[in-house]
């Protein structure tokens, strides 16, 4: 097999491979170390966070983890959540040692109908990815679990084929350098 040929397949199997690492570590890997993902679906939080982002929260421990001015995730129903800012915090009435939080989207002209209770607080958002939450959205979705996980075979079945040609070529080359010593020797 031509050289160039070879280091091209070895280069792209690489990058193929690489990329496919660095996207499951970025949709769900990141979870290992205590970080939560979720996409953006709305633009409330435009220019910041566009729509189609993907959000990283880190978890909030405590509530004098939080101040004016942080981004949080937080429940907002049973299978909802919304991403804000804090714009101020307020002891409760009764229990100065419970605090609320008055939420605000950055796109948004009014503050949030409802405070928001520390317990609805799923984390804080630490970075984020423009663009890449449309990918994760469309792999919660069944079409796009089937197409991910047939790229994810291609791509290891490419890097396994490119490996097992490559090793051929490199062994017959090997083994004739080899003969070509014994034939000098000789």
């Amino acid at each position: 097999m031509n050289l160039i040929l070879k280091r091209t397949l070895k280069i792209v199997s690489a990058v193929l491979m690489v990329i496919v690492l660095i996207l499951a570590m970025l949709l769900v890997g990141v979870k290992l170390f205590g970080i939560d993902v979720l996409a953006i679906t709305s633009p409330s939080m435009e220019p910041k966070y566009p729509t189609g982002s993907l959000i990283y929260l880190s978890d909030v421990d405590k509530v004098s983890d939080l101040k004016i001015g942080d981004v949080i995730t937080y429940k907002i129903g049973d299978d909802t959540t919304a991403t804000h800012r804090i714009k101020e915090i307020i002891p409760d009435e009764n229990d100065p040692k419970i605090l609320r939080f008055r939420t605000k989207g950055d796109n948004n002209d009014t503050y949030d109908g409802k405070l928001v209770e520390f317990e609805n607080v799923r984390g804080k958002v630490v970075f984020c990815i423009p663009l890449l939450g449309y990918l994760a959205m469309y792999m919660q979705t069944r079409a796009g679990s089937i197409v991910a996980i047939a790229v994810a075979l291609a791509v290891i079945t490419f890097v396994m084929i490119v490996d097992i040609i490559t090793d051929d070529n490199e062994k017959k080359r090997k083994n004739k350098s080899e003969k070509g010593e014994e034939n000098e020797k000789a």
